[in-house]
């Protein structure tokens, strides 16, 4: 199906793997102009030499970093002129039991997790309301929504996020700009490729549909949301988990 995404300019951070990679990909492949950015920029090179695109910059960036990413976004828009899509993706994890979760892990994921995709959204809300036309997904997780074990941090900064969506969903709809939010269940990424097949199992029984995700699943789902055929959706959190939070 053609979105008719052509010539459309987004920027999608956390792009360097697993998900980010995935969906900067994929829009690629629908015509879009793409910034990728991460704090690797090898690997965000090699990235734009396999797709061998003239519609791909990179941009090596502590999304954390105000002015370094304000900097960034200036360059964007500078070389295209416009910015009319944002994915916020970045994301780290931290991961331990509250008493062994230090002050430092739990400020690491909520600055990268929570207060990144603000500065992001801040910074280029400043284009996309100049043109009163925009749309902003933010990469979000079922975990923010279930919670689980050692994951108060993520829990929290996830959770965060899908409040953020609905309030600026709320604030910036009036100049047409879409803001939705995506929450992953269970994805194959390169840490799935370490479990053993029991821990493989096992999370495959709390999934009606009896498997994991792919980083395309989610791709596809973000190119219908920056395209005009989700005109009329806003501020909504969209899980696709093969249906483990329904249970």
């Amino acid at each position: 199906m053609d979105l008719k995404l052509s010539n459309k300019v987004a920027i999608v951070t956390g792009a360097s793997r697993g998900i980010g990679k995935s969906i900067a990909e994929n829009l690629i492949l629908q015509g879009v102009k793409v910034a990728i950015i991460s704090r690797s920029l090898e690997d965000l090179n090699k990235i734009k030499d396999n797709l061998n695109s003239e519609n791909i910059i990179c941009f090596e960036c502590n999304i954390t970093d105000y002015n370094q990413f304000k900097s960034v976004v200036n360059q964007i828009y500078e070389k295209w002129n416009k910015i009319d899509i944002l994915i916020n993706n970045a994301g780290i994890t931290r991961d331990k039991i509250l008493l062994r979760l230090s002050e430092a892990d739990w400020d690491d994921v909520i600055n990268v997790n929570l207060k990144g995709y603000y500065i992001a959204s801040k910074l280029v809300a400043k284009y996309m309301l100049k043109n009163k036309l925009g749309k902003i997904i933010n990469i979000s997780s079922v975990i923010g929504q279930i919670g689980n074990s050692g994951q108060s941090n993520y829990a929290a900064s996830k959770a965060g996020v899908e409040g953020m969506t609905r309030s600026l969903a709320v604030e910036l709809g009036s100049r047409n700009i879409n803001i939705n939010c995506i929450a992953p269940g269970y994805i194959k990424t390169d840490m799935t490729k370490n479990l053993n097949d029991n821990i493989i199992n096992n999370m495959k029984q709390n999934i009606p549909l009896n498997k994991l995700g792919t980083s395309q699943n989610i791709a596809d789902l973000v190119s219908f949301l920056c395209s005009d055929l989700s005109s009329y959706i806003t501020g909504q959190v969209i899980n696709v988990d093969g249906g483990m939070t329904i249970k």
